[in-house]
């Protein structure tokens, strides 16, 4: 006999079907500001797209079901292949439809990286890491155009808004990913400790030709088509094209040695890796690998700020809608006093994130400009240090606000727990914090970067006393805190000016005056939560709701 113990009442709906674009106010005000003459036409479907059920249900799947390596087919021949559940081959065939790989490069039209940045952002809060790829496909594609040949022939392909996941020769594929390999065991983020050898091996179509021997020990999304690779050659560290299918339809000599059990980041494949005499062409000039990795790297750790934004977005969206439905103490917990200001500063942070990730996005799009040359040299690294670092803290306050349900993982229907989990590793993959802070001394010191930091800020002047004080004392800063010991204080400094900046001209009064009285002013604690009583909780609440 089966007697009911009880019914299930107070549960939320889950947030589905519904557009991630349509409400997420700030992230259209920073497209106003950023990119007036933006038709968001593109976005709005594809927010539609991605708040679907079904497209939920793929990126559940794609983490559930983890890449799987096959180095030997069963005849005990060396294949190196990784198998994905078809989940993520669908997500991998929507981002590239939507164009967030190698299209902006050959787009026309006005803003084609901020579009490209803001598409990104709402993947994100989808299924973040399949995006490693589809970044890393952005990231070599001006660089691949120092071989003039080889971008001949694989420009095309890159920039195509379709997928092809089979490895199959260039000439017979009309789409195209490409990785990275930099990064090996003894050196890490060091990478002029590298020790893979390239050795000259003729000249063809695709001009000099090497042999290349050594490994990597992180070599993300194995299945991409091609690789551009450090190693060191006669002349020095060199970048070096390296196909996974060679010309010939042979496979190149890249052995994977195993998949990363990494703590999140589960449907994207990050292997070990070596090479063993495996072929490459020589990209850009002998002995110059290194500045072209650090030109790579600016536009993968703009793709950290933009993808940590899209998770901050996405974890506060699920806060305010659980809270927004969940009953406690005789009220809806979004009523309850300490959870509106839990969520009005989560809102804050979420906001000031986008407003600078879109920033940088902008300098992208006007690289003819002096001051935007400057400022993408300089916030790039700012914004994937601050914003970066602060996920991981929003994500376990976003996840307080469920209680114990958002600690779950279900079946991988614990979106929470994934953001969770997700939110480490745009802090530390691409360069993490002292490689930031370090970075932005690097950018400090070039030509007038004071005076372009002073320009950027000036649509503020006299707007909030605080910011004015923080704005003056900036230059000092500048000289005072160009040391090592005090590069992270100095990222900070300029981070808070600069969002706080940006926010008085793309947010309400209420969001722009709690942000500085907290951040700016120091009127703050030291956990979320924590803001002064003048704050317009419900104007800041109302403003981020998703639906």
């Amino acid at each position: 006999m089966s007697v009911p113990t009880h019914e299930v009442f107070n549960q939320p709906r889950p947030l589905a079907d519904y557009n991630l674009f349509e409400n997420n106010r700030p992230l259209q005000a920073a497209l106003k500001l950023n990119a007036p003459q933006l038709d968001p036409a593109e976005l709005q479907a594809l927010g539609a797209l991605l708040g679907t059920r079904e497209m939920q249900t793929h990126a559940r799947l794609a983490n559930v079901h983890a890449p799987q390596l096959r180095s030997h087919d069963r005849y005990g021949h060396r294949i190196d292949e990784v198998e994905f559940h078809p989940s993520y081959h669908a997500l991998m065939a929507a981002a590239t439809e939507a164009g967030l790989h190698g299209t902006p490069w050959t787009q026309r039209g006005p803003s084609p990286h901020v579009l490209r940045a803001a598409g990104f952002m709402l993947f994100t809060e989808l299924e973040p890491s399949i995006l490693c790829p589809i970044s890393m496909t952005y990231a070599v594609t001006p660089a691949l155009r120092r071989n003039e040949a080889v971008y001949a022939d694989w420009g095309p392909g890159l920039a195509s808004r379709g997928y092809d996941p089979a490895l199959k020769p260039w000439r017979d594929k009309g789409a195209f990913t490409m990785g990275m390999g930099m990064t090996e065991k003894q050196g890490g983020s060091d990478v002029r400790s590298n020790t893979t050898d390239a050795v000259p091996d003729g000249e063809d179509h695709w001009g000099p030709r090497f042999r290349i021997t050594g490994h990597k020990w992180f070599l993300s999304a194995p299945m991409c088509d091609a690789f551009l690779v450090l190693a060191r050659a006669p002349a020095g560290l060199s970048c070096f094209f390296l196909p996974r299918i060679l010309p010939d339809g042979t496979r190149n000599a890249l052995h994977i040695l195993r998949l990363k059990d990494k703590l999140g980041n589960k449907a994207n494949a990050s292997s070990e890796v070596e090479f063993h005499g495996a072929i490459g062409w020589l990209v850009g000039e002998p002995g110059r690998g290194v500045p072209q990795i650090l030109e790579m790297g600016t536009m993968t750790r703009m793709d950290c700020a933009l993808g940590t934004s899209g998770l901050m977005r996405q974890a506060l969206s699920i806060a305010l809608d659980h809270t927004a439905q969940r009953e406690a103490f005789g009220k809806r917990l979004i009523d309850q006093p300490a959870m509106r200001n839990v969520l009005a500063d989560l809102a804050l942070e979420s906001e000031a994130a986008t407003a600078l990730a879109l920033r940088v996005a902008r300098a992208f799009d006007r690289a003819g400009d002096e001051q935007e040359r400057i400022m993408a040299r300089v916030l790039t690294p700012i914004a994937k240090f601050w914003v970066c670092k602060r996920g991981s803290h929003f994500g376990q306050e976003a996840m307080e606000c469920l209680g114990g349900n958002g600690y779950i993982e279900e079946n991988g229907e614990g979106v929470m727990a994934r953001i969770y989990r997700e939110m480490p590793v745009n802090s530390i993959w691409e360069g993490a914090g002292n490689i930031m802070a370090l970075d932005l001394l690097r950018a400090t010191r070039q030509a007038d970067a004071g005076g372009a930091i002073a320009q950027e800020l000036a649509p503020a002047k006299g707007a909030h006393p605080a910011l004015d004080r923080l704005a003056d004392a900036l230059p000092g800063r500048l000289e005072q805190m160009a040391t090592e010991p005090q590069a992270r204080r100095l990222a900070q400094e300029v981070a808070l000016a600069v969002q706080a900046a940006l926010l008085y001209q793309s947010a309400p009064g209420a969001v722009f005056d709690a942000f500085c009285a907290s951040r700016v002013a120091g009127d703050w604690g030291q956990v979320f939560g924590t803001l002064p009583p003048g704050a317009d909780f419900d104007a800041i609440i109302d403003r981020a709701m998703p639906r």
